[in-house]
């Protein structure tokens, strides 16, 4: 049995410039369907730090039992996003890790030497989300993902719809 800290990786997010043709990508390549919200409000965003109000889009889908999500930043505003297409262009981004444990997640991070490059809160209580970097694993961001309430239920009833999709109505707004 594998002695995971952060326990499995759920998500692979993807920074892109243009997220309806994101979208259209991976629908061709049959994942589907994507659940589009083309204004996610974040309360409490932050970036290395310091309060922001970054402003993105974001859609989502799963490929198996692994959510895709990609996202699209709609400001110039400090962002690990807006950095990643400035240095890389589009591409993954990061991994997540869902957990229930968020700051026992978080301090298993900071106790390995991460810090968090930003940070927020989306979907009402218990949805905090922060990404970690290290400059031991250059390139590589973990994000850990508070599951309970309000997110966990939705994106579990992403994954059951991406199941059983039969091609129908494949971008959801």
């Amino acid at each position: 049995m594998s002695a995971l800290k952060l326990g499995p990786v759920r998500q692979v997010g993807y920074v892109v410039k243009d997220i309806e043709k994101g979208i259209q990508e991976w629908l061709n390549l049959g994942v589907g369907p994507w659940f589009y919200a083309e204004k996610v409000s974040v309360q409490d965003f932050q970036y290395m730090g310091k309060s922001s109000d970054m402003q993105m889009s974001v859609a989502l889908s799963n490929s198996g039992y692994m959510q895709i999500e990609l996202i699209q930043q709609r400001d110039e505003t400090p962002s690990l996003y807006r950095d990643f297409l400035q240095t890389c262009g589009e591409g993954i981004h990061h991994v997540s890790h869902w957990v229930e444990d968020f700051d026992e997640k978080s301090k298993t991070l900071f106790d390995l030497g991460y810090t968090i490059g930003h940070s927020g809160n989306i979907g009402r209580k218990n949805g905090r989300f922060a990404y970690f970097l290290n400059e031991k694993l250059p390139g590589t961001i973990i994000e850990i993902s508070e599951m309970s309430g309000f997110k966990e239920k939705y994106f579990k009833s992403i994954a059951e719809t991406c199941l059983d999709w039969d091609g129908s109505d494949p971008i959801r707004r």
